[in-house]
C-alpha cells in the first residue's frame, strides 16, 4: 500500500479488514431479491412497509450471525498498522449495519473510531459517506485513499474523486 501523497485512509470492512462469510445468494433467496440485483437497493424499492421491514430483519439476522465469527484479515491488520505508523487519520465506510459493524470492531479490537454504516449515509457505490469523511477531516477527496475489495468500493472512490486500492 503506497501512502505517498495520502493524507487520510478510509477502509471498507468486510473482505478488507475482516473476513466475511455472508452468503449473498442465500440472503437474496430469503428476501426474494433477484440474484443479479443489489440487495440494499432491492429492499429500498419494496413498497409495502411490512415486507420491507421483514427484509431488513432478515438481512440483520444474516449480518449479526456473520459478525459473531468475523476475524481480522492479516492484510487488513498490516494495512492498519502501516497507516498508524504514518500517523494518518483512518475511518471505515461499510454497507454493513451499525450493530454488526460494532460487533466486528469490538471482537477484533480494530483501532478505528470513525465509522460510517448504511444507517449514516447512502450505501456504496454512492460517494456520500466517503465525502463526509473527507469533509470531517478537512481534506480534499483526492488526498484520501479508499481501500476495499469489491467493485462498489472502486466505484464509490471514483465517484468521490478519491484514490482507491482494491485488495
Amino acid at each position: 500500500m503506497n501512502l505517498t501523497g495520502i493524507k487520510g485512509v478510509i477502509f471498507d470492512l468486510d473482505g478488507t479488514l475482516v473476513e466475511s462469510s455472508l452468503d449473498f445468494t442465500k440472503i437474496r433467496a430469503d428476501i426474494g431479491c433477484p440474484q443479479h440485483e443489489d440487495i440494499l437497493g432491492f429492499v429500498d424499492s419494496i413498497v409495502c412497509a411490512n415486507s420491507r421491514a421483514r427484509a431488513h430483519s432478515t438481512i440483520l439476522k444474516h449480518e449479526l450471525e456473520d459478525a459473531q465469527n468475523a476475524k481480522w484479515l492479516d492484510i487488513g491488520k498490516e494495512m492498519v498498522k502501516k497507516v498508524q505508523a504514518s500517523n494518518l487519520p483512518m475511518a471505515i465506510v461499510t454497507r454493513n449495519c451499525r450493530e454488526a459493524t460494532a460487533l466486528k470492531l469490538a471482537n477484533n479490537n480494530i483501532p478505528i473510531d470513525y465509522v460510517l454504516t448504511r444507517e449514516d449515509a447512502p450505501a456504496k457505490p454512492d460517494p456520500t459517506a466517503l465525502l463526509m469523511v473527507a469533509n470531517t477531516w478537512q481534506l480534499q477527496p483526492e488526498d484520501c485513499l479508499y481501500v476495499g475489495d469489491y467493485i462498489y468500493d472502486q466505484q464509490a472512490a471514483e465517484n468521490a474523486g478519491m484514490k482507491w486500492l482494491l485488495v
